[in-house]
């Protein structure tokens, strides 16, 4: 018998990884250049934000920064490659945001509280600076150099002094003297009669402060010629974290609301930004009595839910029509009927604001016969316009929405169905609704998500008109939650971002919420299949 050489077995070997081939060339200098710029930007941040005592958001920038040059000047890493811009952006423009907005919603931040309180002592001095009593008269030039005005001042003494509103006044020893009067200063122009009396509201807004505390005083003129000293009646006690008024003695204590406030309810302005808990949540909510918040939620709900359910109806009766068989020239009814959704919101939300005026509207003018229908006008017929309008801008995304998704839909299914001798009723009720709605509820989620944001329908059509003058957050008949947002942030005269802020995160919030909720009901017809 022969003997049988087996083979021998041998350790399987794994394939080993391809090493990852580094740029080079054109791409490599590429590749350079572009880490040059991110490295300079990302330095100029942090040394901003280091300037501005920012020096933990400085070191996140830093360390993101060396991350960064880490995985892209090393071999390897290469799924981290791809993945950073995505996370670096997500970072930026999603987490970024919404945290900064909840941190918002927990201050005053807005009007007249958009600074530092240290700031905010300065301004209240500056602003309340007056003529020192006896103060001796400086004559004075008045100078140019480059975009600021200067004052040149001749002491009692016979020295000269320099300074502008945004440098201390100090003494120069380069000054050019005329009759004892110092005229001129190398390096700077001086202004001649005619050019004061072109420059004069210029020149009377001077503040040359005479050092680095603004308590020291300034040095100001009233015609050119000659200057005073000038000094703040307010001072800072630190000891008791008051404003004291050394004109008439009156103080005014920190508040713990961002201002300070004398005993008799006085206010100074400007204020400062101060953390002031959960109040603003609780005006948002309504829990301070204000019960035109709870109408604005209401009815925020109600068009949100309307506007979204007929909207579908309407886009579904549509489809449903023109997908019929028998009917014909169907092509050109869809194009027609996409046309509102192809234009812009904003653009045709001002055409329907025009076409539904009182007055002069096309609407009232020629299809009504002249008749003064306040379609905008009164509160409850404002409502049911802004909802039909909406209609008119959702119906075709839904119209395109269910046409897709009734063609999807077996036709052996539906042929059964028939044969089976169900009424037509009955095969839209229990066939193509529950499997058209297997494919459009995330689509229906969406869009409520949309409508309850609707800003540019509101906006536009309506303003959130017609105004309520007793609300106290300016909300008007239309108004939903995201246009008081946009009231409150962004008109004259309010800006309270804390606030519209508060409405923001409730808004998010809420959202969240329904969307989970619905999502999951919604699970529910996935056993249709």
């Amino acid at each position: 018998m022969s003997n049988l050489v087996m083979p021998r077995r041998t350790g399987s070997k794994r394939p080993t990884r391809a090493a990852e081939a580094g740029p080079r060339g054109w791409a490599l200098v590429l590749k350079i250049v572009l880490m040059a710029l991110v490295d300079a930007f990302g330095v100029f941040l942090a040394m901003s934000f280091a300037a501005n005592d920012r020096y933990l958001v400085a070191g996140v920038i830093a360390l993101v920064l060396i991350v960064i040059n880490v995985i892209y000047f090393r071999t390897g890493y290469l799924a981290a490659k791809y993945i950073i811009p995505g996370l670096i952006f997500l970072l930026v423009f999603q987490v970024f945001v919404i945290a900064y907005t909840f941190y918002v919603s927990f201050t005053n931040y807005g009007y007249g509280h958009n600074i530092e309180k240290s700031e905010a002592i300065e301004i209240i001095q500056i602003n309340s600076i007056d003529r020192v009593p006896g103060s001796d008269a400086y004559p004075i030039s008045v100078l140019r150099g480059g975009p600021d005005l200067y004052l040149l001042a001749t002491t009692p003494e016979g020295s000269a002094l320099l300074g502008s509103s945004n440098t201390e006044l100090a003494p120069v020893s380069t000054a050019e003297f005329k009759a004892g009067k110092a005229v001129a200063v190398p390096g700077y122009e001086t202004l001649t009669m005619a050019e004061l009396l072109r420059n004069q509201v210029e020149v009377t807004a001077i503040e040359v402060p005479l050092g680095a505390n603004p308590a020291e005083g300034y040095l100001k003129t009233a015609n050119g010629l000659k200057a005073y000293i000038y000094t703040s009646t307010m001072e800072y006690d630190s000891g008791i974290d008051a404003m004291v008024d050394t004109a008439t003695g009156q103080i005014y204590r920190d508040n713990g609301d961002g201002n300070f406030q004398s005993a008799e309810g006085d206010e100074l302005v400007p204020g400062w930004k101060v953390v002031v808990g959960f109040a603003n949540y609780a005006t948002a909510l309504g829990v301070t009595g204000q019960p035109d918040i709870i109408g604005v939620f209401a009815w925020t709900l109600a068009f949100a839910v309307l506007s979204v359910f007929l909207s579908f109806s309407a886009g579904l009766a549509l489809a449903l029509l023109f997908n019929h068989p028998r009917m014909k020239g169907k092509r050109i009814y869809r194009i027609i009927m996409i046309l509102p959704y192809a234009f812009p919101v904003f653009l045709s939300g001002l055409i329907w604001s025009g076409m539904l005026n009182q007055q002069y509207g096309f609407i009232n003018e020629v299809l009504l016969g002249g008749a003064q229908v306040p379609w905008l006008q009164d509160p409850w017929l404002a409502r049911m316009t802004v909802v039909l309008v909406s209609v008119w801008f959702g119906a075709p995304y839904f119209f395109l929405v269910c046409t897709g998704a009734l063609q999807a839909i077996p036709e052996d299914v539906q042929q059964a169905a028939q044969v089976d001798g169900v009424s037509l009723w009955q095969l839209f009720r229990h066939i193509r609704l529950p499997l058209l709605l297997v494919a459009v509820s995330p689509l229906l989620i969406a869009s409520f998500a949309f409508s309850f944001n609707d800003f540019s329908t509101i906006f536009m059509l309506s303003g959130g008109g017609p105004a309520n003058p007793t609300s106290p957050i300016g909300a008007g008949a239309t108004d939903i939650l995201i246009t008081v947002v946009y009231k409150l942030a962004f008109l004259p005269g309010s800006k309270d971002y804390g606030l519209a802020s508060a409405f923001a995160v409730v808004i998010f919030l809420f959202i969240t919420a329904m969307s989970i909720v619905l999502f999951r009901r919604t699970k529910s017809l996935e056993d249709v299949y």
